[in-house]
């Protein structure tokens, strides 16, 4: 339970150079990793409706009817240089937009961020839902901006539900 009036609201840098390095490269001691994971749980997140994953949610997020974190391990063919399959068994995730760049606060690029939106039924006759991810990829080396490589063990996700987008 969390205490009224706090919310876990990591920034994108603290996201990735915090938490998804400590789960990629677990430096430290047990006690940290456990305590990420109470806070951030792994959940291959396309084995689940969207609407059912806030259950899952770590201990910070628990009640949190905005938003919820998760670990999410890579699918073994995205790891070989495939597609990730973003399909669950009433719908799918599509991407929209375009890859972004995060940044730290130094202005050095330390992963990417891609925006999807759930889509109940099957492409390309699906109905958009007010259901949104974040994908954050944390870039192996963060000491150059020169051609970084994505880590290929873990992605996160924040899921969310959107305000302004309505359910057809």
């Amino acid at each position: 339970m969390v205490t009224p009036g706090f919310r876990f609201y990591p920034t994108e840098e603290e996201l990735i150079s915090f938490y998804l390095k400590h789960k990629i490269e677990p430096a430290g001691t047990n006690r940290l990793q456990q305590c990420i994971d109470r806070v951030i749980p792994q959940l291959n997140v396309y084995d689940f409706y969207p609407w059912d994953l806030p259950q899952y949610a770590g201990e910070r997020c628990q009640g949190d009817t905005e938003q919820w974190f998760f670990f999410v391990p890579r699918q073994e063919n995205e790891a070989r240089g495939g597609r990730p399959s973003r399909l669950t068994s009433s719908g799918y995730w599509k991407a929209t937009g375009s890859l972004s760049i995060v940044y730290s606060s130094s202005n050095r690029a330390i992963g990417i961020k891609r925006t999807m939106v759930f889509y109940n039924g099957r492409a390309p006759t699906g109905t958009k839902t007010k259901w949104k991810m974040n994908e954050y990829k944390a870039f192996q080396d963060q000491s150059s901006n020169r051609n970084p490589k994505v880590y290929i063990s873990f992605l996160f996700d924040i899921l969310f539900k959107s305000k302004y987008s309505v359910i057809h």
